[in-house]
């Protein structure tokens, strides 16, 4: 195959690995490490420094604050993560700013070269995006490179890389259909992605023995959330006022390592909206990766940091990605702590047949009023009845049920009262969709906005 028979645009790429790789998920690291050695992925370094985040929750926000972080200390920093909302190019981030097609065809390009000769090697949709994001990323060689472990880790793509610094979020039950449900299994998965003699942050108290005792086996040197570093809540000592209301600014403490061992601390963070575990795991694997933290960019970075996905407000909407139980707590504690008297809020839920419901359901069930259930498309795909009837057992009131959710937005927009707050959630399709459906809308005002110009100006 000739160079000249390649797609030329992205979405024609997209559309080519899609048919060409079937298989979603193929877990292994022999064939895509065939390849990368091919690409010349092994030959030198791809960054200065790597960070590689794994973990069931916490990898998405982990990677967004250790982006702002290292940005605001004046590195080059690239970051690859999935998967993507809108645009496949969110996956990889040159200095904050999302790739562009050009550079992404390159890549796609330098995979399918390498993956033909001299032998053919399969490779799936992931594994190809994963490969043409790293040879992106040598050719930049940044100061820091963040990698996001897409699934599990040790047998993951990313993990071809050798963390400089590994960081291991949180371990809870997903994806049972590759990793099991046995939570000791799962752990010693994520945990793959250490390296010998070198830091691993273990960003959870609550994480399954074998995460731990694989640190040891391999003498990665561990450091463990609550005790080789912390946080702490405090408060500003200058209150702001809200509608001529005093009102507490919630701040906090972090301390930790550095990788000789100095004891640091940083007192006054502001809240980054994001989970406070993550944003103290961001700055211990920061600081082990060599980068002496300054307070003041620190709290540049964790005012300033956003996520598309996580608790994203949007007017009385809010957007949240997560699809698990644990993610499910972590937003109900956040809608919980902004309740107003009276008001109502309502959740949007569409979910994947092979994600726990039932738990994620009792989870957001206290800070929630009312649900609309919404069926999604695709081979995984659960239907809103199978979600309403679920609700239902659980006690809890199902004010409409929809066969999309931009059809039950629509149906909502109209019946939405003004204190109310609605939650969109359950997965990254829900979540897409609205914003997919609000993007088109505001494209289309921009253009009738455009057309009108003309007209006026014709």
């Amino acid at each position: 195959m000739t160079d000249s028979s390649l797609p030329v645009t992205l979405d024609a790429w997209l559309t080519r690995l899609e048919a060409a790789h079937p298989v979603g998920i193929d877990l292994g690291l022999e064939r895509v490490a065939v390849v990368a050695r091919r690409m010349g992925l092994f030959d030198t370094p791809i960054a200065e420094r790597v960070i590689t985040v794994a973990g069931t929750n916490g990898k998405g926000s982990t990677v967004a604050m250790l982006e702002s972080l290292a940005q605001a200390h004046g590195l080059s920093v690239s970051c690859y993560t999935s998967p993507h909302l809108l645009r496949y190019n969110e996956r990889l981030r040159l200095d904050g700013i999302e790739a562009e097609d050009e550079l992404l065809v390159a890549g796609f390009v330098a995979v399918e070269q390498a993956r033909l000769a001299p032998e053919p090697v399969s490779l799936t949709y992931f594994e190809v995006g994963t490969l043409a994001a790293l040879w992106a990323i040598a050719r930049q060689h940044p100061q820091l490179a963040v990698l996001e472990v897409g699934l599990g880790g040790r047998l993951d793509a990313v993990n071809i890389i050798d963390a400089d610094v590994a960081v291991v979020t949180t371990v809870a039950q997903d994806h049972a259909a590759f990793l099991g449900t046995d939570i000791n299994v799962i752990g010693r998965e994520k945990a793959g992605i250490m390296r010998a003699q070198r830091p691993v942050v273990l960003g959870s108290t609550s994480l399954p023995p074998s995460v731990s005792e694989y640190a040891a086996d391999i003498g990665a040197r561990a450091y463990h959330l609550d005790s080789e570093f912390s946080h702490s809540s405090t408060f500003s000592d200058s209150p702001e006022f809200v509608d001529g209301d005093s009102r507490d600014v919630a701040l906090w403490n972090w301390a930790g390592k550095a990788a000789s061992g100095q004891a640091l601390c940083l007192e006054a963070l502001p809240d980054p909206k994001l989970p406070r575990d993550n944003a103290a795991a961001a700055l211990q694997a920061l600081a082990l990766s060599g980068v002496m933290l300054d307070v003041e960019a620190c709290r540049r970075a964790l005012s300033s940091v956003r996520i598309n996905g996580r608790m994203q407000w949007r007017g009385q909407w809010c957007l949240d990605v997560g699809h698990n139980p644990h993610a499910a707590a972590w937003v109900a504690e956040q809608l919980s702590t902004t309740s107003s008297p009276g008001a109502r809020t309502l959740c949007l839920l569409g979910m994947l047949e092979d994600k726990d419901a039932d738990g994620v359901i009792e989870a957001l069930a206290p800070a929630i009023d009312a649900w609309l259930p919404v069926s999604l498309e695709g081979d995984r795909a659960r239907k809103a009845s199978d979600l309403a009837q679920r609700l239902e057992l659980n006690g809890q009131q199902v004010m409409h049920q929809a066969d999309s959710p931009v059809e039950a937005a629509i149906w909502l927009q109209t019946r939405l009262e003004p204190g109310d707050r609605v939650l969109v959630t359950g997965s990254f399709l829900t979540v897409s969709a609205i914003m997919g459906m609000w993007h088109q809308a505001s494209s289309d005002d921009e253009n009738g906005s455009r057309e009108q110009d003309e007209i006026r100006n014709a």
